[in-house]
């Protein structure tokens, strides 16, 4: 705690400085906000278009980079901060003329609202960038100045004047005027006009296009301008440059692909007509009509007769084997049983009936009759006829059933031949319709973004919007006068703060008795408060001659040696004190005063000055026999001494001392003496070394120590 209260002494020193360096910070920064140019600010929002989100309509465009898009937020700030947009926007604002009404200090810019016009025309780009001087003389007349010049030339308002290369008009802004009860007409003025790469650094240098979120399509355009008019102008004009460039350029792209897509459908349509008649010309040449229902036709064709001939070699091997029976046993016909399913002749089964009936007839009339009997002759004969027209059918049928055999197979043969060549045939006719079919496609598609294209190009719209429209700026963004008086304010005391500490650690002076235990290992004796009455004088030294009893310094014919690093009389008034406060203790006190400076009361008896030049000669026994020879009737000498730094028998009077008392003055005494004394210890084997601080927690004000320095100076 008492470290941090040592620390902090400059400190409370220093608050008056600190209030005036702080107050002197504060008038300053008010004087340079009297001066200093206010900067506005506006700041529009713009919405970019995008896909996922808008109008539901946009979905129509989804296909084409020309009317809709997913916006890189990116690459729109980089689109908004090209010079070809500025100098769009530029062009369509009037910032390349700029009037000032000319002050003692500063010029005022004064866009809409000054009372004169200026219209001029230059033949050479040497006449801009350049700040002409004007001086309305009346409402008449008028003094134009060229710059960095005396040369002035007197016009007329509302007259053109020629001046180096170019034409200059000035007339009265009558809306201005009727619109302001009382207007400044005469004056001083100064007119720039800059040239478009002046204006476009100095919008660049106050423009800032950023996103308000890396992942919102949302982009903030921001400028900052001496004149809160063109700040919220440009602003908004630089949007609608940027969406009406946006519109112009998705016009102009739609209707260069309406002209291409026209172009490559005329070339798609004779290429897809021109597959057509290849497809015709091949189905001519092959005589196709549906190749896939004639193939399957056939195949059924063909599978039908397969079965036909199937049936019909099943009943052409019956009636073979049929008629091989029958040619086996036909002069035994009647006793043959043959099988007829394949004979299956109604006509052929009515007569094997018959003949049975003839067969058995024959039988009953041989029982009646010989079979040489006419009868029995008729009934064979009958059946003799029956018997040879069977056998003559059987062979007739199986011809008949081996020549339709024979045909169905020449048919099969046929039918079968349509199949020969058919894998080249449908590859070549697929490689037809493959084309044909990619033509289609491509005629279709391309018809379908023509609408598509035919109707972006009629819609002039742009799923940009501005949302939030810039301003006219009411007060200025910068300076911000609360905080550049805050901060000077607080730059004021820290500067005053390191100037206080600065002089404080550059004296290095022994302000407390910290200091000097942290530099010294010779203790501290005494600690003299800083005594502002001269009645405590006593009583404080009273007090310090107890304590060095009490602390054994004072004994039985003891020397005491006070001394003082620089001059004599920092330790003067301590000897003279101590003697005092020695005596009235009732102590009887030999004064020897090496410097022949020190005043004492009661009598010179009791006072040996040793600063007379004959002294100088003495040796250390000399001194030392001297003062032991005086000292038989007393019980203390005091030995006022010289300067340690100048005084020539300074150590001697510190060695014959038995304690050696160093007076070290509060914020006067360096903080390096501490370790001269301590070295002059060592090496001169010094007895019984202490320090005394005097004025030992003084702190006195800046105002009290410029006060005693005007007084030292006033003295001298």
């Amino acid at each position: 705690m008492n470290e941090n209260i040592r620390i902090l002494k400059p400190f409370f020193r220093g608050i008056p400085i600190i209030i005036m360096v702080m107050i002197l910070s504060v008038l300053a920064a008010k004087k340079y906000l009297n001066y200093v140019t206010p900067m506005y600010e506006s700041t529009a929002k713009l919405k970019l278009a995008d896909v996922q989100e808008g109008v539901p309509s946009a979905n129509l465009f989804k296909d084409f980079d020309v009317f809709a898009s997913a916006n890189k937020i990116a690459t729109e700030i980089e689109v908004l901060k090209s010079s070809l947009l500025v100098e769009k926007a530029l062009g369509e604002l009037p910032f390349n003329k700029e009037i000032y009404r000319k002050g003692s200090v500063q010029s005022v810019e004064l866009f809409n609202n000054s009372p004169i016009l200026i219209d001029a025309t230059f033949s050479s780009d040497k006449a801009l960038n350049k700040r002409y001087g004007l001086k309305v003389l009346s409402n008449n007349e008028f003094l134009f100045t060229y710059p960095d010049s005396e040369r002035n030339i007197k016009g007329i308002l509302g007259k053109p004047l020629k001046i180096d290369y170019g034409t200059i008009l000035v007339r009265l802004n009558e809306e201005y005027i009727k619109s302001k009860k009382e207007v400044k007409i005469a004056d001083d003025y100064e007119f720039e006009y800059l040239s478009q790469a002046k204006l476009m650094d100095k919008i660049n240098k106050e423009l800032d296009i950023v996103a308000v979120d890396k992942d919102v399509p949302v982009i903030r355009i921001n400028l900052k301008s001496n004149v809160p008019e063109k700040a919220s102008l440009f602003v908004n004009k630089l949007a609608e440059v940027y969406i009406r460039d946006y519109i112009e350029s998705k016009y102009k792209a739609a209707d260069t692909t309406v002209d291409f897509l026209k172009g490559e459908i005329t070339s798609s349509n004779e290429k897809l007509t021109k597959s057509e008649d290849n497809i015709q010309n091949f189905r001519d040449k092959k005589n196709i009509i549906n190749l896939t229902q004639e193939t399957e036709t056939d195949l059924r064709k063909i599978a039908q007769l397969k079965i036909e001939k199937t049936n019909l070699k099943m009943s052409l091997d019956a009636i073979k084997e049929l008629n091989g029976y029958i040619d086996s046993g036909k002069d035994n016909y009647l006793d043959l049983a043959a099988n007829f399913e394949a004979f299956t002749d109604l006509l052929s089964t009515e007569m094997v009936k018959n003949m049975k009936a003839l067969q058995a007839e024959k039988k009953d009339l041989l029982l009646t009759y010989t079979p040489e009997n006419d009868k029995v002759k008729i009934i064979d004969s009958k059946i003799k006829d029956l018997t040879d027209y069977q056998i003559e059918s059987i062979k007739n049928t199986e011809k008949n059933l081996q020549v339709k055999y024979n045909e169905l197979s020449s048919q099969i043969g046929q039918a079968e031949q349509a199949f020969v060549g058919l894998p080249e045939k449908e590859k070549q006719l697929n490689i037809l319709n493959r084309e044909f079919n990619l033509y289609e496609k491509n005629y279709n598609f391309l018809n379908e973004k023509r609408i598509d294209a035919e109707i972006a190009k009629s819609a002039k719209i742009a799923f940009h919007k501005i949302i939030t429209p810039g301003d006219i700026p009411a007060s200025p963004v910068s300076p911000i006068r609360a905080i550049i008086i805050i901060v000077s304010a607080i730059m004021g005391m820290f500067g005053s703060l390191v100037l206080i500490y600065a002089v404080h650690f550059a004296k290095a002076k022994v302000n407390d008795i910290y200091t000097i235990e942290k530099n010294s290992s010779i203790p501290v004796a005494l600690a003299t408060p800083f005594i502002k009455n001269k009645e405590e004088i006593g009583e404080t030294f009273l007090q310090e001659a107890m304590q060095m009893d009490l602390k054994g310094l004072v004994g039985e014919k003891s020397i005491l040696a006070i001394s003082s690093f620089d001059k004599s009389s920092d330790h003067r008034f301590h000897s003279l004190n101590l003697i005092n406060s020695f005596r009235e203790q009732g102590r009887k006190v030999l004064v020897i005063d090496a410097t022949g400076e020190l005043e004492v009361e009661n009598d010179k008896e009791d006072y040996i000055d040793f600063s007379e030049a004959k002294y100088l000669s003495y040796t250390k026994s000399a001194f030392d026999n001297l003062i032991k020879e005086q000292m038989e009737d007393y019980e203390l000498c005091v030995v006022h001494n010289q300067s340690i730094k100048k005084g020539s028998l300074s150590l001697v009077f510190m060695s014959l001392a038995n304690q050696n008392f160093v007076v070290l003055d509060s914020r006067q005494t360096a903080e390096k003496t501490i370790l001269k004394i301590e070295l002059l210890k060592e090496e001169y084997n010094l007895p019984g070394m202490w320090f005394i601080l005097n004025k030992t927690g003084y702190n006195p004000s800046i105002f009290s120590s410029l006060k005693k320095m005007y007084r030292q100076i006033t003295n001298k």
